[in-house]
């Protein structure tokens, strides 16, 4: 029997990240690591993906996603090639919190996390034809100020900071695009869809849309056979749209080089 590729989505037990974990271990091709914090939690949603999906090919491993020595404790026993990274993870508290390295909690997780999974966990896609990483950003962005990237002089407000998080993602998700080129993974972003759901509510929304119908781009651009060249560029709903921030190359690097620098 042919060994399944390795998928690994972080945030897998919200939402959407159960859903694009649930959407990509149905197409029978890959095993499905899900990521996160709460191990509880991450036990009950690979048992559910197995359940629903009818297959075995599902595990996890715990990382805290705002912590830099958790992703690279993770990237330091990891031993097997990677063929899709899905970057979800996020959190909107609704006031500033820091994590135990006194980083703002939005800056660390929503885009520190994904800054340190494509630096920390690239080399085991590096050998992979095809690899892919794929950023769950949003049309909801804007605001990014760099001089106060985590409200130590600004009035903290879970929307400005999740708004300018996801900015960030979609530059950062064109950062990386350019770096990994030559290394043959490509990296892209996106908006996932309006769902109901507890970041969509600390946040003051609702969403129309069920987790399946939130996890159908990001799960197309993790694992079609019929995507279009992806790499550097921003989706929503199945199709491209032209993002004015990744196409800023004085503060796409300007960015990259902030976030090395944590």
């Amino acid at each position: 029997m042919k060994q399944k590729k390795i998928a690994i989505v972080t945030g897998a037990y919200g939402k959407i990240g159960k859903a694009i974990s649930e959407a990509i271990a149905n197409s029978n091709k890959y095993k499905v690591i899900l990521i996160g914090r709460n191990e509880p939690r991450l036990v009950k949603a690979v048992s559910e993906v197995k359940q629903t999906t009818g297959t075995n090919d599902v595990d996890y491993e715990v990382v805290d996603l705002s912590l830099k020595g958790s992703i690279t404790g993770l990237s330091e026993k990891w031993k097997t090639p990677v063929h899709v990274m899905v970057n979800n993870a996020a959190t909107t508290p609704r006031s500033r919190l820091e994590t135990a390295d006194g980083v703002e909690m939005q800056f660390a997780t929503n885009v520190l996390g994904y800054f340190w999974m494509m630096k920390f966990m690239s080399s085991f896609m590096e050998s992979v034809e095809g690899a892919r990483i794929i950023n769950v950003a949003s049309y909801w962005a804007g605001g990014l100020d760099m001089d106060d990237i985590e409200f130590k002089n600004r009035y903290y407000n879970n929307d400005i900071a999740y708004r300018q998080s996801k900015q960030a993602n979609r530059m950062l998700s064109k950062a990386f695009a350019d770096l990994f080129c030559s290394k043959g993974i490509s990296v892209a972003s996106c908006h996932p869809g309006d769902v109901n759901s507890v970041l969509s509510n600390n946040l003051g929304y609702g969403g129309h849309e069920s987790p399946f119908e939130g996890a159908i781009t990001p799960s197309w651009l993790a694992i079609s056979d019929r995507v279009p060249d992806i790499n550097g560029k921003y989706f929503e709903r199945l199709q491209e749209v032209k993002c004015k921030f990744s196409q800023d190359s004085t503060n796409v690097k300007r960015l990259y080089d902030l976030c090395n620098n944590y």
